[in-house]
């Protein structure tokens, strides 16, 4: 029967960090449901965050984590990725990665929202996810195995223990699995993420009886290309670092009097400001004439406006926030170990905390490097499980009908997005729960076609989030309330206490 050491699910930045450093001490199996470049690493435009010029600390890089997280965050894992996330950095450097660099090959470093210092390092301008994906699959070439186009639909739990995973083709073992699936920013109509994102890690692990966590927190990117009633493609933070502005129509500085940082604002800030502006009527646009050789420093963005009919010589894109990150995700502690043995996650599946509740501007690259690594050092001194192979009772076929992407996607846009209310959240609890969840979660689902399993896995996850930001009755970071609102200076004035609202369902056998 199909073995492995260690199973990786997802093909982003933090699982092959994780192959990378694992390679050598275990036999590793690595699946993504489609191609492996298909994922949010592989298109971040955005850079890396790290302490590295002689002007910048490790400690105002951690404040500046907290003050964009509001506080919330897991104070010893932001102290872990800060601290260790140069050393990461440089030992892929070491290893041939290129970063840009200025005329004299210093590395050249960017400025993006809520940072206090320009730490952000960039590879090919607007492509720096691309290369990192690229330099460490090339690394992996016939090192680990890869198996592309092959969904795995289920986690295989024997006596309280993930010993494998199911996909539609066969069931394949493992002494470890590792959840490296992304977030899940396509449950949203306006989305920066991968077509691929649709929350899969985190429907897999409830289903099979992780705690997940904290799963209200979803950060909402500033600036999309916005382009006939919908969102194009993600305009980079990097492009206000720069000094662009966004503007109204008629020319209206959108961000002048919001906030001390302006247009650099942490993004669930600007986020709100665009909205109120949008739901004003106005239409809202980055400014981004006073930005020389845009086309030059920007050579993605531009190709996605001129597919799109924009204009760049116009100086004016026109933008709308759309759903970028999550926050929480997977419960983990600080080396990647989920609530249920055998089970780990990294990435923007996991949750360790470290983001809080709004996540910091090029933190996630980062985070992807740190905690790979670390979670790679952990199962290199994982004692190798000791268990029997045994055949798995057969669930249930799951009867009833199913909504369409669409539908999920527009509920979670007018319900659960930038801004929330206890009415407008309630409603869109009972439209998910009218689709019998308890025996979804249950249900056989290698009957599934792909596209069914899509639905069902963001039918769990838009609940998922959905039920937290019901619990979270304040408004802190990426979960913004109507009926509870909450200035943003309370959050640096007193740290409160991380109250997690955890969510796990127990499964039989």
């Amino acid at each position: 029967m199909p073995q492995a050491d260690v199973i990786i699910v997802g093909s982003g930045l933090a699982s092959l960090m994780t192959a990378y450093r694992l390679y050598e001490h275990r036999n590793v199996m690595i699946f993504t449901k489609m191609k492996k470049e298909e994922s949010n690493s592989w298109f971040a435009q955005g850079g890396v965050a790290a302490a590295l010029s002689e002007q910048d600390d490790w400690r105002l890089h951690y404040e500046d984590t907290l003050i964009a997280g509001a506080y919330y965050n897991d104070e010893r894992a932001v102290e872990i990725l800060v601290q260790e996330g140069p050393k990461r950095l440089l030992e892929l450097v070491e290893a041939g990665l290129q970063f840009d660099t200025d005329e004299d090959g210093q590395f050249h470093f960017g400025n993006e929202g809520a940072h206090s210092r320009r730490r952000i390092l960039h590879a090919g301008g607007d492509q720096t996810g691309k290369a990192i994906v690229s330099f460490l699959l090339e690394k992996l070439r016939e090192k680990v195995t890869i198996v592309e186009d092959e969904r795995v639909i289920d986690l295989v739990v024997h006596n309280g223990r993930c010993i494998g995973v199911q996909t539609k083709k066969d069931v394949y073992y493992a002494d470890a699995v590792v959840l490296s699936t992304g977030g899940c920013g396509n449950v949203y109509s306006f989305t920066t993420n991968a077509p691929t994102v649709t929350g899969d890690g985190i429907a897999l692990a409830y289903r099979a009886g992780a705690i997940v966590s904290d799963m209200e927190f979803i950060q909402f990117h500033p600036t999309m290309l916005y382009v006939n009633g919908k969102a194009a493609g993600l305009i980079s933070e990097a492009v206000r670092g720069e000094g662009a502005v966004l503007v109204t129509e008629d020319g209206k500085r959108v961000m002048e009097h919001v906030h001390p940082q302006q247009d650099l604002a942490p993004r669930d800030i600007v986020t709100r400001a665009i909205h109120a502006e949008m739901m004003k009527g106005h239409a809202v646009y980055l400014d981004i004439s006073m930005i020389p050789n845009f086309r030059t420093r920007f050579p993605t963005i531009s190709k996605l406006c001129e597919a799109h009919g924009v204009n760049i010589e116009s100086g004016k894109l026109p933008v709308v926030p759309g759903a970028h990150f999550l926050m929480g995700g997977i419960q983990v502690d600080l080396w990647g170990k989920t609530s249920l043995p055998g089970l780990y996650a990294v990435g923007e599946a996991a949750c360790t905390g470290v983001h809080g509740a709004n996540r910091l501007a090029s933190n996630s690259l980062l985070e992807g490097m740190v905690f790979g690594a670390r979670l790679a050092e952990a199962l290199r001194n994982e004692k190798q499980a000791n268990f029997a192979y045994e055949k798995r009772p057969a669930a249930q076929p799951f009867t009833k009908p199913l909504p369409t992407v669409r539908q999920i996607q527009t509920v979670m846009m007018q319900h659960v997005g930038i801004v929330r209310d206890e009415a407008s959240l309630t409603t869109a609890k009972q439209w998910f729960e009218q689709f019998s969840l308890p025996e979804l979660v249950n249900a056989d689902w290698t009957l599934f076609s792909e596209e069914e399993a899509t639905v069902a896995s963001m039918l769990i996850t838009g609940w998922l989030i959905t039920t937290s930001a019901l619990k979270r009755t304040e408004s802190r970071g990426g979960h913004y309330r109507l009926d509870y609102p909450q200035e943003e200076e309370h959050w640096k004035k007193r740290r409160i206490e991380r109250t997690k609202h955890e969510l796990v369902v127990k499964m039989g056998g």
